[in-house]
């Protein structure tokens, strides 16, 4: 789990409540991180690789599909870090004892104490850096502003702050010397601050970018076809359900570490934590503290989940590019063609349509990109639905065109109108 506790265990002159609770029942606290870190990144490297029976398809030209997949490898590389910590804490005791050690001579105790901690943290703090980016990237999607070049600065600033700010809370904590650390809080608060600062930031941005994406949506899915169907009103819910997905699992898998991190504040507070009228405080803390143990590990495979579904047990172990599970949301005859023309249109008719279908085949491929990177996740079955709707509106209008005779001028008069050329 990721905690800034961790970091503060290394001090030996650590504060009552973080002794509190990582003395408290080590082995079975270390086991629980282990198991459920262990079947986490199993079942997110299961649904990462490529399975039987899934026919290619071209990945759309977003850099989601690239901030997705980042924010499951920052999951997974934090998921070992847990591993590795709690498999040394519980392997070697004799090891472990040596961090409380004043004045002690073997520094490896130290370094692995503070070493494996702030790669846990700094993992986990760019996965949350690169969930504010696909939040910002969807309401980008929607405004036309976002592209493949927008990823480097996702990265910049990805990686630039989680580092900064995993090194500069680390100082602060640190200095002058481990052993000087919490002597205070000018040591402490800092710390603090930079641990949960992207945490926050995303439980208080991603919800209202998100919800501002959603509402472009619609106005999104009208300009495509210049119609609004069933079939595209679900798509808009699911879509909004998706970005409710990602913000549940996020909200369970780190609401407990907010109530522990205020639980254990109080008890700092009090000029006795073991007092008996700070019992219910102590026991909340240590439930919330093996919570955390459980459900941040987690976080991995539940997003893997909402980002992609359940991919299946079947692998393919010829190697192929991973597809996530998009399906273009226009047809190939949408897509490549625009609107079909005009049967028995005369040669004036061509001339003069002839740069409009080609804007409203631009835009239509233009819109098919965004609403792709915003479907991520949606059930192909439900865009089957949407590609054959919109068949039976070309379709239509085609035996409108072949019913339609030229006017005087060699236009369509009603097919301009109600294609809005």
């Amino acid at each position: 789990m990721a905690s800034p506790r961790l970091e503060t265990y290394c001090c030996p002159n650590r504060d009552a409540a973080t002794q509190l609770v990582l003395t408290f029942q080590p082995e079975v606290f270390c086991g629980v991180c282990i198991g459920s870190a262990s079947v986490s990144l199993l079942l997110s490297i299961l649904q990462l690789l490529p399975k039987q029976g899934q026919s290619p398809r071209k990945m759309p030209k977003a850099s989601s599909s690239t901030i997705l997949l980042l924010i499951s490898v920052c999951d997974i590389l934090g998921g070992l870090g847990i591993i590795f910590r709690s498999t040394v804490w519980i392997g070697f005791p004799d090891f472990i004892a040596n961090i409380s050690v004043v004045n002690g001579t073997d520094v490896w105790p130290s370094a692995f104490c503070v070493g494996s901690a702030m790669w846990i943290q700094l993992l986990y703090s760019a996965g949350f850096w690169w969930l504010f980016c696909y939040a910002v990237d969807s309401y980008l999607v929607v405004r036309r502003s976002a592209g493949l070049s927008t990823i480097v600065l996702y990265h910049m600033m990805t990686w630039g702050l989680a580092i900064l700010l995993c090194v500069e809370g680390i100082a602060m904590l640190y200095y002058p010397s481990v052993a000087s650390c919490e002597n205070g809080l000018q040591h402490a608060i800092p710390h603090y601050i930079t641990t949960y600062a992207p945490l926050l930031l995303v439980l208080v941005a991603n919800p209202i970018l998100f919800r501002r994406t959603v509402t472009g949506v619609a106005s999104l899915l009208k300009g495509r076809q210049g119609i609004y169907t069933e079939n595209e009103r679900r798509l808009g819910t699911e879509i909004q359900l998706r970005f409710f997905k990602i913000m549940l699992v996020f909200i369970i898998c780190w609401l407990p570490n907010i109530i522990n991190e205020s639980l254990l504040f109080y008890l700092e507070m009090q000029p006795d934590i073991n007092g008996s009228p700070l019992k219910n405080v102590r026991n909340a803390a240590l439930i919330t503290w093996i919570i955390m143990g459980v459900l941040n590990p987690m976080q991995g495979f539940l997003f893997t989940l909402t980002f992609y579904g359940w991919t299946g047990w079947k692998l393919n172990l010829k190697w192929q590019k991973r597809e996530i599970p998009w399906e273009s949301m226009s047809t190939s005859a949408v897509a490549d063609n625009g609107y079909p023309s005009a049967i028995g249109s005369s040669v004036n008719y061509q001339s003069n349509i002839h740069d409009s279908k080609k804007t409203t085949a631009a835009s239509s491929q233009q819109t098919d990109e965004a609403l792709s990177m915003l479907s991520e996740g949606v059930k192909s079955e439900e865009l089957s639905q949407i590609a054959v709707s919109l068949e039976e509106v070309l379709e239509q209008i085609d035996k409108l065109n072949s019913n339609e005779s030229p006017g005087t001028d060699g236009s369509h008069p009603r097919i301009l109108k109600e294609l809005q050329i």
